[in-house]
């Protein structure tokens, strides 16, 4: 049981290490008054079950996703981000007076494909370790990730909403939060290489 405990602790940081920081600026955003902070919990929350549930189902036998399309998934982060940048250039990063945050049409929904789109290869590493496990130990693996998302969320939290870090950050939120999505789903895109075969298909 310790050990299972302890390789679902390491499984979980490794491949959620880059979660932080996606977390940690939606936290950001959520001190600008547009999005509540509990639509950021529960999205992640809704996200990595649907990972979860999807490399479940994989070990099972079967697939969702064909591997190599997973990273259109980056198309998700990269559209929020997008939008959110044209908002900004429409309304201008130096409008004090509007607290409407630039990622502020992300909601729940939102949230929820965004860490399913940062998370996606996960799958890749939870498939085969569900597949190899007695059922006990993927249970006990399970329950794990789900408190050490509850402990993402709560560290995300305390630095997305420190006075010290939104003070320093205030002046370029509008930009960092869309340029950090846009990053992001250029980076999906491109370490997947999924584009060459889209280009392939005409």
């Amino acid at each position: 049981m310790i050990g299972t405990v302890a390789a679902a602790i390491g499984l979980f940081a490794a491949t959620n290490i880059d979660d932080i920081v996606v977390l940690t600026v939606l936290f950001l955003a959520s001190t600008r008054g547009s999005m509540p902070a509990w639509k950021v919990v529960v999205g992640q929350y809704l996200g990595f079950a649907t990972l979860v549930v999807i490399s479940v189902i994989a070990a099972a036998g079967l697939t969702i996703i064909p591997d190599q399309w997973v990273g259109l998934l980056g198309l998700i982060p990269l559209g929020i981000g997008v939008v959110g940048l044209i908002r900004t250039l429409r309304r201008g990063a130096d409008d004090d007076d509007d607290n409407e945050s630039s990622i502020s049409a992300v909601g729940l929904v939102g949230v929820a494909g965004i860490t399913i789109a940062n998370g996606a290869d996960n799958i890749s590493l939870y498939t085969p370790v569900f597949r190899t496990s007695p059922v006990a130990d993927t249970v006990v693996t399970i329950i794990v990730f789900f408190l050490l998302v509850a402990v993402w969320c709560l560290v995300a939290r305390s630095v997305g909403t420190n006075k010290t870090v939104t003070e320093m950050l205030e002046k370029v939120e509008h930009w960092l939060v869309p340029a950090v999505f846009i990053g992001l789903g250029l980076f999906i895109l491109i370490e997947s290489s999924v584009l060459p075969r889209v280009f392939q298909l005409f």
